[in-house]
């Protein structure tokens, strides 16, 4: 735990439940601004039958088991990704203040790890990235980098990350005749960058890539894809870069373990 964080019992649960609420937040986000709806108003109601929530039906997870996963009115199924979304946040709230050392950084954790959630899942089933999180994201990695990788490394890692994607998309467009790299995910590697400087945008890059690739070979031999099969990178980067955020420098002295006398002369 934290030394800046009070450690009293009621206080964790306190967070994880304001976690649980902001979870049930992000499901309100994930199928909102894809389709251009307020996150605000209407208030929740169900896909099928229209029929507003109640306010005892949307208590976080707990009122998914109480309708047993079906809308009261219409009985139409409600996804379990509600709940699972809903048990995320309250987890990544809690590993945001308590597994970091510093309020900035608990701050930074806290939104890429929620935004990143949102992100995964409107980059899957929708093909955008909203300006929302990373052009808001990018913002408050400069505004905190004082405190994090500094402001000259935040701006630098924030435009190189978005200049990187944006010629490689180029490129591929350019080569196979067909877009590779949407803006969303140029704008989502400026983010990446101004919250986790140089080391932590070329990790995410690289371990984004390798799962893209993986994911891509296993959905070919599956015949579910060809070589021509376009996958939402965005949805690989934010994974990708919840793991660097977590563990980046273990990763990166597990790797340089592999090269004990790299740094001799």
């Amino acid at each position: 735990m934290t030394a800046w964080m009070p450690r009293e019992p009621i206080l964790i649960a306190t967070v994880a439940f304001l976690g649980l609420c902001l979870g049930s937040f992000l499901n309100v986000v994930i199928y909102r601004v894809p389709r251009g709806m307020s996150v605000v108003r209407p208030r929740s109601r169900c896909g099928s039958c229209g029929r507003p929530v109640r306010p005892w039906d949307n208590v976080p997870v707990l009122g998914w088991f109480w309708l047993r996963g079906r809308c009261r009115d219409c009985r139409a199924s409600i996804s379990f990704r509600y709940p699972a979304i809903e048990l995320l946040g309250g987890c990544f709230a809690l590993i945001a203040v308590f597994a970091f050392p510093r309020p900035v950084e608990s701050l930074v954790a806290f939104w890429m790890l929620f935004s990143l959630l949102a992100v995964f899942f409107i980059d899957l089933e929708s093909r955008i990235i909203p300006d929302e999180i990373s052009l808001g994201g990018t913002l408050l990695g400069l505004a905190l980098s004082h405190w994090t990788v500094g402001f000259v490394e935040a701006l630098a890692a924030a435009a190189t990350g978005a200049a990187t994607l944006f010629l490689l998309g180029w490129f591929y467009q350019k080569t196979r005749g067909r877009a590779g790299m949407g803006m969303g995910d140029v704008k989502l590697a400026a983010m990446l960058g101004a919250l986790l400087g140089f080391p932590g945008l070329l990790l995410t890059v690289i371990l984004a890539s390798f799962l893209g690739s993986a994911v891509g070979l296993a959905m070919m031999a599956l015949r579910r894809a060809d070589g021509a099969t376009a996958l939402p990178f965005g949805s690989f980067l934010a994974p990708a870069a919840m793991v660097v955020l977590l563990w980046g420098p273990r990763l990166w002295e597990w790797y340089l373990g592999f090269f004990p006398h790299a740094g001799g002369v």
